[in-house]
C-alpha cells in the first residue's frame, strides 16, 4: 500500500468545493440552518485517530511501557487512514465551497450560517491531518540492513 498522494486530497478538495458551491447556490432557499452535528463528529473523529496514531507510533517503535503491536490492527489503521483523509479533503473541500458561497451572500441568513460552515472546515481540516499523522505513524521504521559475516567474500551482484 502507498501513502496517500496530496495531490489526490487536493483534487477532492477542490471537486467538493465546486459541488458545494453549486448546491448551495441553487438550493440554499429551500434548506434549513446548517447543522453542527456532523462538525462535532468530524472533530470526534480527528481526535480519536491523532490519539491512535500517538498511541500506534509508540508501540511500533517499541517504547517503554506499551503494549506489543499487533500486525493485522496497524494494517486496519492504516486502511482507516486512508479513508479518513480522502472523506476529510472532501469534507474540507464541500465545507470550503459552502462557506465561500455564504461569505458574498448579503443575507441574514447566510451570514448567521457563516461559524458552522467554519467550523466544517476546521474540523475536516484536522481530520485530514489527523488520518495523515496516522498513516504515518503505521509506517514500519527502516532498520539498518545487517551484513552476516558469511556474505563478506560474496561479490555484490550474486546472492
Amino acid at each position: 500500500m502507498r501513502p496517500t498522494n496530496p495531490s489526490v486530497l487536493v483534487v477532492a478538495a477542490l471537486g467538493a468545493a465546486a459541488v458545494g458551491w453549486l448546491l448551495l447556490s441553487t438550493l440554499y432557499w429551500r434548506m434549513p440552518p446548517l447543522p453542527w452535528p456532523p462538525i462535532i463528529v468530524l472533530a470526534a473523529l480527528a481526535v480519536a485517530e491523532f490519539l491512535l496514531a500517538q498511541n500506534t507510533r509508540a508501540r511500533i517503535q517499541h517504547r517503554r511501557g506499551a503494549a506489543p503491536v499487533d500486525a493485522l490492527a496497524v494494517a486496519r489503521y492504516a486502511v482507516l487512514a486512508k479513508a479518513s483523509s480522502l472523506a476529510g479533503a472532501l469534507s474540507a473541500g464541500f465545507s470550503a465551497g459552502l462557506l465561500s458561497w455564504l461569505a458574498l451572500d448579503p443575507t441574514h441568513a447566510a451570514q448567521a450560517d457563516i461559524p458552522a460552515a467554519i467550523g466544517g472546515v476546521l474540523s475536516a481540516v484536522a481530520l485530514v491531518g489527523a488520518a495523515l499523522w496516522l498513516e504515518r505513524a503505521c509506517r514500519v521504521p527502516r532498520q539498518p540492513d545487517q551484513k552476516d559475516e558469511d556474505d563478506s567474500d560474496k561479490s555484490p551482484g550474486r546472492r
